[in-house]
């Protein structure tokens, strides 16, 4: 007989209550391109080393594999994010590619207007495109996050651990709320402390915020810091290696970048969304409609590899593994902030 974890789902709904544009085309055409791709990137920009770079590697990747014309923009500030993505559009792109939930409403909007062309938001943020010719794609950040708390709390030895966020918006609620959720469950008693950088899209890009947020929560008692927090982050991994703590890193895999220091990061395969969106363009299998990345198709995860192998005791794994069959067949339910709480930010 399955046993679904009411104790623990009902501990998490009760946490749950508690810039210029500019354009960058440095990838030039391949001489036999196929179609032509545009990608108007977040407030990260491509180099944050986190989603925006994942996203870049896929399309790299594509564009590679592909032959195609790969040009991008990094808007610098949101307000400009519609007038690339109608950019791409009125000068003919085959597809054209939004990254964020910022994103998803200029999607919408302008792939409705241009019904021969191709449109994808990679990331939605529960702001989901409906037109025929976009596809919209989403991830279940919470189940991944639930994992990179449960190897946290295993790890630490204070009872404390810590998250960093970047914009205080319910995406990365939901990251926090599944990563409290994932610590619980391996220690019910652990404390978890939480910070945003921000309101604004300023804070997914102030390295030196994200450090001194990281360091009052080190000398606060936490162990372990997970930094979801995009360029903002990278100021948690600094704290990190000057306290000789850990910090957990998001999206991509960011175990590289302080190497001792990196327990694992919350992989959210957004190079792979990327890849297989600009796969079906240049195949001509593409077709609209909403795609959820998860554990079942390895759309999030945990990273292990020779960077952190050793950090991650065979306990940490068994407890993180047996989570994870669990939430695979059912028996832990990760509860959703955004579906509790809605998108609107």
């Amino acid at each position: 007989m399955r046993i679904v974890h009411t104790v623990l789902i009902a501990s998490c709904v009760a946490l749950a209550a508690s810039c210029d544009r500019r354009e960058t085309p440095d990838v030039p055409p391949a001489a036999d391109a196929r179609i032509r791709v545009g990608i108007v990137f977040d407030a990260g920009g491509k180099d944050d080393k986190s989603f925006n770079t994942a996203c870049w590697q896929g399309a790299l990747k594509a564009q590679k594999e592909f032959g195609l014309e790969l040009r991008d923009v990094e808007p610098g500030d949101p307000s400009a994010v519609e007038s690339a993505i109608r950019g791409f559009a009125e000068q003919g792109f085959d597809l054209v590619i939004g990254i964020g939930g910022a994103a998803a409403p200029h999607i919408n909007d302008v792939a409705s207007e241009f019904p021969a062309q191709k449109f994808a938001v990679v990331d939605d943020a529960g702001k989901v495109v409906n037109q025929p010719n976009a596809i919209s794609l989403t991830f279940e950040e919470h189940k991944g996050s639930f994992l990179v708390g449960a190897i946290a709390a295993g790890k630490s030895e204070s009872g404390i651990i810590g998250f960093v966020g970047g914009m205080d918006i319910p995406l990365i609620r939901k990251f926090l709320l599944g990563y409290e959720c994932g610590a619980k469950y391996v220690n019910p008693d652990i404390k978890v402390l939480q910070n945003y950088a921000g309101v604004t899209a300023a804070a997914w890009n102030d390295k030196t915020r994200g450090r001194e947020l990281a360091m009052s929560q080190y000398d606060r008692g936490a162990d372990v810091i997970f930094a979801a927090a995009g360029l903002t982050g990278l100021g948690v991994f600094d704290a990190a290696e000057e306290t000789g703590k850990f910090v957990i890193g998001v999206d991509a895999n960011q175990n590289y970048i302080k190497p001792g220091r990196v327990l694992t990061s919350m992989l959210k395969r957004s190079d792979i969304a990327v890849y297989e969106t600009v796969k079906a363009a240049a195949k001509g299998t593409f077709e609209g409609g909403r795609r959820v990345m998860g554990l079942e198709n390895d759309g999030v995860g945990y990273a292990v590899d020779e960077y952190n192998r050793d950090l991650l005791t065979p306990d940490i794994i068994e407890k993180v593994e047996e989570a994870r069959l669990k939430i695979l067949t059912g028996e832990i339910v990760v509860p959703d902030y955004t579906e509790m709480h809605g998108t609107q930010e």
